[in-house]
């Protein structure tokens, strides 16, 4: 069904509406996760490193696929490949609500990181084949907003569910929504594919990307468990550094890899993917653990997590699309670099939380929060899209969103190590036994990600270059110096 009542201007804007709900449903999902896990923890008395699998799983199987996702999008149609990510996403939903034990739930979680890992890329190369270049930062400016709106509501639905119904329902809520973004996506978006040049998938890049990623979790995940010297831990490592290293190698002489590694010649997209990976890596584990600390340590209930996260959720919503307009004028060095320095205040102030804290205490940290991660996400994004041709906007939208994820996984396992050995490896409710210990650790790895968000700061000052226009379909951007 085509919409031809609809003015042509209009229709890419419907194309934008059409993206952004399905996507809506993939943010979503990441904020009522988090509320949720003491909740899950209770009811299915399962320890701290399961909690980090509930969510490092979706985010491994979410970057490990990306890039195939990206290149299934370019291949056969990026709204074919839109749908079928929509199709698994909401059925994992369901069965993520169904579960009833940790092995199940986890499993759950990881294919719907494949169903994320099939849309992601499409959203943003839709937008980018859609709009032309003098629209594409305000619209990619709008989807940071939608995606930053669905964060905002995202706790506070999910606090609403979990302490109302049941945890179960926090992915139960996806189902109508996933079915609502189908219909949508097919009567609204046109089809566009990359027909420039043959197209085949990597599988050797996939499999070791894969294996190699997921050793290197699982390394820091069990590394407590099982002891950081002992057989197993060492052989993940080991075997993290043989997979990651053939994954470049293969890439570097593949004749259509799935990596396309001349893409980082450009300095602007090698800085706004780094700044993204850097900008996950600290982030993640800190909603993940502020979360848990504002329910286990606070007393707070999930209604009240939810809404303790609504200033800075809310500030994305606002000041997102006002970047985005931005990068159209200034470009996105700056931005990217302020915001950066921005989240790394915010967490150097959060590592002073003690035990015993009022909601005013931790307000500041979340405005400050707010307008950093604004400044990060619309500018980062568009400088990727901005700095390739439209025809490869699919990988390059894939490898962007595999950074973040690869740094949101890491973010977790690395974060979640650091608190595991304060802490030690207790089940259910008895995680939040030993507040000091908690809130000691908690300190350290926010004083690790305030250090790694001021690395992010230099790297995009040093890597983002200013643009003189903007490129053509098809054309490189002029860099300036």
């Amino acid at each position: 069904m085509k919409l031809h009542w609809i003015p042509e201007e209009a229709r890419k804007w419907w194309t934008l509406a059409a993206v952004a709900f399905g996507l809506f449903m993939i943010m979503l999902d990441n904020t009522v996760v988090n509320v949720a896990l003491p909740s899950i923890a209770r009811d299915l008395q399962v320890d701290l490193s399961d909690l980090e699998w509930i969510v490092t799983g979706y985010a491994l199987t979410f970057a490990s696929l990306m890039l195939t996702g990206g290149k299934l999008a370019d291949m056969l149609g990026r709204r074919l490949i839109f749908i079928a990510g929509l199709v698994v996403f909401t059925l994992a939903s369901l069965a993520c609500g169904l579960a009833g034990s940790e092995q199940v739930l986890i499993g759950a979680r990881v294919v719907q990181g494949a169903g994320a890992a099939l849309m992601n890329p499409a959203t943003l190369s839709i937008i980018a084949a859609t709009f032309p270049p003098r629209q594409r930062g305000t619209a990619i400016g709008i989807w940071a907003g939608v995606s930053a709106l669905a964060l905002a509501i995202g706790p506070l639905v999910g606090g609403l569910l979990t302490e109302h119904i049941n945890w179960s329902w926090i992915f139960f809520v996806n189902v109508p929504i996933g079915a609502i973004a189908i219909v949508a996506s097919l009567i609204l978006i046109p089809e566009s594919k990359d027909e420039s040049a043959e197209q085949r998938l990597d599988l050797p890049g996939l499999v070791t990307s894969a294996v190699g990623l997921f050793a290197f979790t699982y390394g820091l995940i069990e590394g407590n468990t099982y002891g950081w010297m002992s057989t197993r831990i060492m052989a993940s490592f080991l075997v993290a550094a043989v997979m990651l290293v053939a994954f470049v190698l293969l890439e570097r002489h593949q004749r259509i890899p799935m990596l396309d590694l001349s893409l980082f010649k450009n300095p602007t997209f090698t800085g706004a993917n780094l700044s993204v990976l850097l900008v996950a890596l600290a982030m993640f584990g800190v909603f993940f653990f502020v979360s848990l600390y504002m329910q286990g340590i606070l007393g707070y209930s999930a209604v009240q997590a939810g809404a303790a996260f609504l200033p800075l959720t809310a500030l994305i919503v606002v000041v997102a699309p006002i970047a985005g307009r931005s990068t159209d004028r200034f470009g996105s060095r700056w931005l990217i670099t302020i915001g950066m320095i921005l989240l790394a205040i915010q967490l150097l102030y959060f590592s002073r939380l003690g035990v015993e804290e009022s909601y005013w205490t931790i307000f500041p940290g979340m405005i400050i929060g707010g307008f950093g991660m604004a400044m990060v996400m619309t500018p980062s994004a568009a400088a990727a899209v901005r700095a390739l041709p439209v025809d490869k906007s699919g990988v390059g939208s894939a490898v962007l969103n595999a950074f973040r994820q690869v740094g949101g996984a890491v973010g977790i396992a690395l974060m979640g190590a650091i608190m595991a050995n304060r802490i030690g490896d207790l089940r259910g409710p008895s995680v939040f036994l030993q507040k000091q210990a908690f809130v000691d650790g908690l300190s350290t790895t926010l004083t690790v990600a305030a250090l790694i968000a001021l690395l992010g700061a230099v790297v995009s000052f040093a890597l983002i270059r200013a643009h003189d226009r903007e490129p053509e379909p098809g054309g490189i951007p002029e860099i300036a110096g």
